[in-house]
C-alpha cells in the first residue's frame, strides 16, 4: 500500500511534546497497534516514509553443555609401598575420590555443547522450576527476565 497522507505536527499543551496525528482508520488499515515500533525514513524531498518494523519470529532453544574444570588437590601421604605392593602416593587419589581432600586450585577449561532442542515456553518454565527451585515461586515475568536469554540481548552482545 503506497498511500500518502499530509499531516501537521501538533504540540501537547501539557508537556510541549510534538505529536504526529494519524488520520482516522489509518492504523487499522495498516495493521498497526499501540506498542508497535515504526521505522522512519527521510525522503529526498524533505518528507518522511513510515513503515512498521518487522519483528523476527523467535523460538526458545534449550542448549545443554558440560562445563570442564581442571581441579588440583594437594594431599599429604606417607612414603613407601603398602601391603598390596602399591606406592602409598596412590592413596591420595582415594582421598580425593572420597571427597575428603581440600581443593587446592581450579581452572575452567571451557564448555562442550552436548545437545540442543526447541522447547515451548511452558516446557522452559517447567525446567526452570526443576533446575532453580529457589525461584519456583517467582512469577513468569521474573523467571524469564532472570533465566532466559532474549534474542535482543544476545544480538546486543555481538555489537
Amino acid at each position: 500500500m503506497d498511500s500518502k497522507y499530509l499531516v501537521s505536527l501538533e504540540e501537547d499543551p501539557e508537556t510541549g511534546d510534538l505529536i504526529l496525528p494519524f488520520p482516522e482508520g489509518l492504523c487499522d488499515s495498516l495493521g498497526w497497534e499501540v506498542g508497535d515500533t515504526l521505522d522512519w525514513t527521510e525522503n529526498e524531498d524533505g518528507t518522511f516514509s513510515i513503515k512498521k518494523k518487522v519483528v523476527e519470529e523467535t523460538q526458545l532453544v534449550l542448549v545443554e553443555a558440560v562445563s570442564t574444570f581442571r581441579m588440583r588437590y594437594l594431599v599429604e601421604m606417607p612414603v613407601g609401598i603398602d601391603a598390596y605392593g602399591r606406592d602409598k602416593s596412590e592413596w591420595a587419589m582415594d582421598t580425593v575420590t572420597m571427597q575428603e581432600a581440600r581443593e587446592f586450585s581450579q581452572e575452567h577449561l571451557g564448555e562442550q555443547i552436548v545437545s540442543h532442542r526447541v522447547v515451548t515456553k511452558e516446557e522452559a518454565l517447567k525446567l526452570c522450576d526443576q533446575d532453580n527451585e529457589y525461584g519456583k515461586d517467582w512469577d513468569e515475568e521474573l523467571k524469564i527476565k532472570n533465566f532466559f536469554t532474549s534474542y535482543k540481548a544476545s544480538k546486543s552482545d555481538e555489537q
